[in-house]
């Protein structure tokens, strides 16, 4: 979360704009053209978001102890590089003004694609100031410290002002939003300089496409199955689960279909790819050198982890905390992995308080999410069911809150909250409702259910196949370079390795 969260995160180019015809689409557009929108009194979204902010952790669950909230099946850095890769395809780059001029003419300026443009900004020719004078490695910032892994941790690149904040100087200044994504942003740019190095005769364009085709591989093996499970994934591209290749089985995108060129929907956009917001921890430990775990934001500086600004040099980030490597220490630790917090109905309490600073209108995340459903016309979750031809969850099985123990006993149905949602929830609510509901007992991992699974895979894997630059496109039979793979495998957390050689 950040102070750019209204600025930037509130309204992207042209989603104001969203044609509701049923045949057409512009740079933003409908899955489910033919659905009438969902309506909701405003009084019964404020019942709803109150009824999704969790009350206060207070104190926190110790490390020592397991909390009921951890999502058993996704670390923690997952919810972060889902924030990364959102910033590579959604992006306003100067909305505020001319969003009040002409909603209806603006477009966003940010490629529907996975090419890290987030990161490249316009290249060397025209930004410079983001590499080095060869023109082929990006610019790191300042050494930092605390990471028993990686000795060589940076930051991104900061600006140096006689008073203020030290903004990061890169391709998108929404990968500044966090002390996380920042970091994890300048583990790209290392990652793009140790191609450099692995490539010394190749030239700019070449080294970009190597960078650019491991990351959509992370994304398809290792993102992907993570967050919408390897089942649903196989559906879409059946040739994972067969060994084969796409020409042989072909993916299957029932729903993700464009005329002339890949489109942002809105379903995706204002509803489905919303779910991380329930990932999100109230807490984190970034190394194992600090003593104590730091706030996702908070008043206080010192213990607040919101970025647009140079952080202590001491917080470097332990990636072994926050994703897989095969190696980590005891699961009931200061050393451990730390789980995200599950995909369901319920988001911590911090989200419900934010700060004048971020949202100085409408303090709850949870309400600014069912208030731009509303306002988009998205249909609600059960219309989305039926044209998709999943089986519709009872009102009595959509319960709102946790996904633990005691909230499978006290938790509310939707209907019982309001009328108004009798059959006819909210799109992004009854995305992370159905995620819960293959809830067993504390330790059950949960991703998303068939239908917001299915709206993120095939958008995912349709942005790719309209992508005549991606690897799925040009070579789908291509692979990660051998060296920079473990067992065969190559995700995240080799990635994150191989970027800690540059």
């Amino acid at each position: 979360m950040s102070n750019s969260q209204t600025r930037m995160h509130g309204i992207l180019r042209g989603l104001d704009g969203v044609n509701a015809s049923s045949i057409l689409e512009g740079r933003f557009g409908r899955m489910f053209r033919t659905l009438p929108k969902a309506e909701f009194p405003k009084e019964a979204l404020i019942i709803l978001a109150e009824k999704m902010s969790a009350e206060p952790d207070n104190p926190p669950t110790p490390e020592t102890e397991k909390d009921d909230e951890e999502n058993s099946g996704i670390s923690a850095g997952y919810t972060y590089l889902g924030q990364f890769i959102d910033h590579d395809i959604t992006f306003d780059p100067a909305s505020s003004l001319q969003k009040q001029n002409d909603p209806n003419s603006l477009v966003d300026f940010r490629t529907p694609r996975f090419d890290l443009d987030n990161m490249y900004g316009r290249g060397p020719d025209d930004q410079p100031y983001l590499y080095d004078a060869d023109g082929r490695k990006l610019l790191l910032g300042r050494s930092l410290s605390g990471s028993s892994s990686d000795a060589n941790t940076r930051d991104v690149p900061r600006n140096n002002p006689n008073s203020g904040d030290k903004r990061a100087i890169i391709g998108d200044p929404r990968n500044d939003e966090n002390v996380i994504v920042s970091q994890l942003q300048a583990t790209f740019l290392r990652f793009h300089n140790r191609m450099v190095d692995v490539m010394p005769d190749a030239d700019f364009a070449t080294i970009q496409r190597a960078v650019r085709w491991h990351y959509q591989w992370v994304i398809l093996h290792d993102f992907l199955p993570t967050i919408i499970g390897t089942e649903t994934l196989s559906k879409i591209l059946p040739h994972l689960g067969k060994g084969t290749n796409i020409h042989e089985d072909k993916p299957v995108l029932n729903f993700y279909k464009w005329h002339k060129e890949p489109f942002m929907p809105v379903e995706f956009s204002v509803a489905a790819y919303r779910f991380g917001h329930s990932m999100v921890r109230p807490i984190y430990r970034l190394n194992t050198t600090l003593p104590g775990r730091f706030d996702i934001f908070s008043n206080n500086p010192a213990t607040s982890l919101t970025g647009f600004r140079e952080f202590p040099k001491e917080w470097a980030i332990d990636w072994r905390l926050f994703f897989n490597f095969g190696n980590n220490p005891n699961p009931l630790s200061k050393e451990r992995i730390q789980p995200a917090y599950k995909i369901d109905s319920s988001l911590v309490n911090p989200l419900a308080h934010l700060p004048a600073s971020i949202a100085s209108d409408i303090p709850s995340l949870a309400l600014r999410n069912l208030l731009r459903g509303k306002s988009m016309g998205l249909p609600s979750g059960q219309d989305v069911a039926r044209i998709m031809s999943i089986p519709v969850i009872p009102d009595t099985k959509l319960k709102v809150g946790k996904a633990n123990q005691d909230g499978q006993k006290s938790n509310p149905s939707i209907s019982d909250l309001h009328l108004a949602f009798k059959n006819n929830a909210p799109l992004w609510y009854y995305v992370l409702a159905e995620a819960q509901q293959a809830f067993k007992n504390n330790d059950t991992p949960l991703h998303l259910g068939p239908l917001g699974g299915r709206i993120v895979g095939e958008v995912f894997v349709g942005l790719m196949l309209g992508d005549s630059h991606s690897f799925l496109s040009q070579n789908p039979e291509w692979k990660p370079i051998e060296s920079f793979m473990n067992k065969g495998t190559f995700g995240i957390a080799e990635l994150i390795t191989q970027a800690m050689k540059a």
